[in-house]
């Protein structure tokens, strides 16, 4: 078998988990229930729960993947005890992976067309009426969807095949780099926008009274939430970049660091949408209707509104590839550890198996539009969604917990030993308790009843 390739930097090893765990969450959700639960407040709150949650489940997963030096189920097998039957979570994992793209693909190749479209001038002097209306007959081709999408999964294979360092590391260093760079720039342009000092101040200047609505303990579940779904942590999509990583640096520091850059990129968003909203007295929307309908409808009334319209949605592009690639990565290392097939195998299997199962998302929009199967005005993209972040993230995150604290497991020794191999910030062996006892409750809470909300 040939020799198992490796990550060529620190860099490339940040990037490219960052740009796994920055998605169009990030952007969609985080503001639309900033706006919800309390502004600054529940920003506060949510940063909180990012330390406390999102932190040690990330160096968990690292650190699996570290120690098996494969992807989720190689890993799992290698490092569970002879007779233990830990690796039945791998499959379930690599499941997770598989049916976030089924969804992720088709939006990204929406953001495509509308990076084109914004090229184009075609928002500019929209009304809302408008602007909606070219987003429900996007909705209503299912072959314009199944073509752009297939545009976002072909530049997405291209570079995979390409390699681990020349293809997913080198080009996903550019795509962040600009990412970064286009999310400043709009920021700085959004909260310099004549009307907008209200929408900043609701972002950035805590105020209590602005949780009355909700009530605090609604704030705090949805700062929860947001906090644990927004790394992507439990389907192995972490684990296989902590196998491509070197022994030389600690996993705490490096997750660190990946949480902020995430942070960065849901903070920029809303220091971009709150004021710009606020400047044109445009109510910001939630789900798909914020980036393909409320946003529009800014930028058509913006002074430069083509120029600005083309950099946020080559934002968004970037945003939503840089997970594509991370997730196809970890799909290919599937095929490739677990099956043996080389990378370019791996990558045409896959072409054809996303091709297929973009489809039933697609079609959930037209063809299909009456199966609503989460109830009234649910489509297929939702139920693909709350089987992803609703019951594969939370449980597939609550068994890494479990199999990194118990003695029946990996073990706490053998995850502190891994997480702490090489220099920088260690992981703190007194949390022992707490990991193994008080982060699967908080799991569970937030599973259930996520799952009650949604169901009932």
């Amino acid at each position: 078998m040939a020799e198992r390739e490796s990550l060529s930097s620190r860099l490339g090893f940040i990037l490219l988990s960052a740009g796994c765990a920055i998605g169009l969450g990030n952007v969609w959700r985080f503001p639309y229930i900033t706006g919800r639960y309390g502004g600054a407040v529940f920003v506060l709150i949510y940063l909180g729960f990012l330390l406390i949650m999102g932190l040690p489940i990330m160096v968990m997963e690292f650190s699996i993947g570290r120690g098996g030096k494969q992807n989720i189920v190689g890993a799992y097998r290698n490092l569970e005890p002879k007779g233990s039957k830990w690796h039945i979570a791998g499959p379930f994992a690599i499941i997770g992976n598989y049916m976030l793209l089924f969804y992720y693909i088709p939006i990204t190749g929406w953001l495509l067309y509308y990076f084109l479209s914004s090229i184009a001038g075609t928002f500019s002097g929209l009304g809302t009426a408008e602007v909606n209306s070219f987003f429900q007959d996007l909705l209503a081709h299912p072959l314009r969807q199944f073509g752009w999408g297939a545009i976002a999964l072909l530049v997405t294979a291209a570079i995979a095949v390409m390699g681990l360092k020349n293809g997913v590391e080198r080009i996903s260093k550019i795509m962040m780099a600009l990412l970064f760079i286009l999310m400043i720039s709009l920021a700085i342009h959004s909260v310099t926008l004549e009307g907008g000092k209200e929408g900043l101040f609701f972002f950035i200047k805590p105020d209590p009274s602005n949780l009355v609505e909700y009530g605090l303990g609604e704030s705090i579940f949805a700062a929860m939430g947001q906090s644990f779904f927004t790394l992507s942590l439990g389907i192995g999509a972490m684990s296989i970049m902590g196998s491509y990583f070197s022994e030389e640096r600690s996993l705490t520091g490096e997750s660190i660091r990946i949480v902020c850059l995430d942070t960065s990129i849901a903070l920029l968003s809303g220091f971009i949408i709150f004021p710009a909203c606020s400047a044109f007295g445009i109510e910001a929307g939630s789900g798909p209707s914020l980036l393909f309908i409320t946003l529009p409808n800014v930028f058509s009334q913006m002074t430069g509104g083509v120029l600005w319209a083309t950099l946020f949605f080559l934002a968004m592009a970037f945003a939503a590839l840089t997970t594509l690639i991370a997730v196809f990565e970890n799909i290919l290392s599937y095929w490739m550890d677990i099956r043996g097939m080389s990378r370019k195998k791996a990558t045409i299997l896959n072409i054809v198996i996303f091709l297929i199962m973009i489809l039933p998302c697609i079609f959930g929009y037209n063809i299909w539009a009456g199966f609503t199967p989460l109830g009234e005005g649910t489509g297929i993209m939702d139920l693909e969604d709350f089987i992803v972040s609703n019951l594969l993230l939370p449980l597939g995150s609550l068994v890494m917990v479990f199999f990194c604290t118990s003695r029946y497991g990996w073990g706490w020794d053998k995850f502190i030993r891994t997480a702490d191999m090489g220099d920088g910030l260690k992981f703190p062996s007194k949390l022992r308790f707490y990991c193994a006892y008080i982060l699967p409750l908080i799991i569970l809470f937030v599973t259930v009843k996520g799952i009650i909300d949604i169901l009932l």
